[in-house]
């Protein structure tokens, strides 16, 4: 057996990734006035919805791969560039097809997640440039270089298969939501990879119905952007501390998506995504990320009407996708409720609505 056919015969063992649980959330549903789920991306094996499309995009190229017929002893190599999260997912797929990976992460990357791509074995953490892209860079012109012909680049978020790999998340969605399709889902968006693969499914399922509202921070809008200028705009820099959100130019696939009109563009605040953490953990004892918490701070205060544009109704179904939960700690949400408690200074007290509990844990004074 060859190498290329040992790996595909793996990939028919073990993916990369799993299905996912949609989970109703009670808590979230009284804050926001319709019923909300959480699709719990979070419990992927990288602990993000990136080991779906990563992991696909491996496949793929494993099973292009041609090596030389008589020397079975040559292994592929994967690299990957990424904030921590794609890198992640590389990692865990590599490590299902039993082949090394090395990951090059840009300097805003924390120690936390640097300690995690170790710990899930990666052969190599490399830290170099100011932001993902110079850190791709370097991936791709001096490190990939010295793997020869065995190398398999990575990338985050920008190639098809990757957006069919993250296509799955909705079709999951489609298949799990009760009584038809959502009436919204909420995806947060860095470089477009999953917001590519939500907007492929519902094309491949035939739904128009269903709304998309695309997620960023201020420090992130690479999309938002975008579309105020109706091209494709590069950020001078990413300054939002989400820093999974941290691309400064989206596909132009995910600008051609987010024209359409059952899309709507979202950009809210890193105190409002921070506060989304700490709300998430009080009411459903979930940790995750600031890339993640801004898609659950529409929840809260009306914020989520506002985004629609329209009333809700208690029937509607809004599903949240829980992106990732892999760079936050304990401490990390006890430092964001510090620094953007005043956020909470906002939160309605509408009559006859019973408050969530996070309503019950802002800090005194402050609601």
């Amino acid at each position: 057996m060859t190498v290329s056919e040992h790996l595909i015969s793996s990939r028919e063992q073990a993916a990369p990734w799993i299905e996912t649980p949609l989970k109703e959330s009670y808590a979230l549903s009284q804050a926001a006035g319709c019923r909300i789920f959480l699709k719990l991306e979070n419990l992927q094996p990288s602990g993000s919805f990136k080991s779906r499309g990563i992991g696909n995009y491996i496949l793929r190229r494993v099973e292009d791969l041609e090596l030389p017929a008589n020397n079975n002893s040559v292994q592929p190599h994967i690299f990957s560039s990424s904030g921590g999260n794609a890198g992640l997912a590389a990692v865990h797929a590599s490590r299902t097809l039993g082949l090394p990976c090395t990951v090059v992460v840009p300097m805003s990357t924390k120690p936390l997640m640097i300690a995690k791509l170790k710990a899930a074995g990666a052969h190599d953490v490399v830290q170099k440039g100011a932001t993902w892209q110079d850190a791709d860079s370097h991936l791709r012109k001096d490190v990939m270089t010295q793997a020869g012909s065995a190398a398999i680049y990575a990338p985050p978020f920008d190639h098809p298969d990757i957006w069919a790999g993250h296509s799955t998340v909705m079709h999951e969605i489609a298949a799990q939501t009760p009584n038809g399709p959502p009436d919204a889902v909420i995806c947060s968006v860095g470089g477009g990879g999953l917001f590519n693969g939500v907007c492929q499914a519902l094309d491949d399922l035939g739904n128009t119905s269903t709304t998309v509202l695309a997620v960023e921070t201020e420090g992130a809008r690479s999309l938002n952007a975008a579309l105020e200028a109706g091209e494709l705009v590069t950020l001078d820099d990413i300054t939002s501390q989400a820093t999974s959100l941290g691309a400064k130019r989206v596909t132009q696939r995910s600008l051609e998506y987010a024209q359409g009109s059952n899309v709507k563009s979202v950009v809210l605040s890193d105190a409002e995504a921070a506060m989304g953490c700490w709300r998430l953990a009080d009411d459903e004892r979930i940790m995750v990320e600031m890339a993640c918490g801004v898609n659950v701070a529409l929840c809260y205060d009306g914020r989520l009407e506002q985004a629609l544009g329209r009333k809700l109704r208690k029937e509607d179904k809004v599903v949240i996708v829980l992106c990732g939960g892999s760079n936050v700690t304990l401490d990390m949400l006890a430092k964001w409720r510090e620094e953007f408690g005043w956020v909470e200074k906002v939160i309605r007290k509408d009559s006859g609505k019973a408050p969530v509990p996070s309503a019950i844990t802002a800090p005194t004074g402050q609601h």
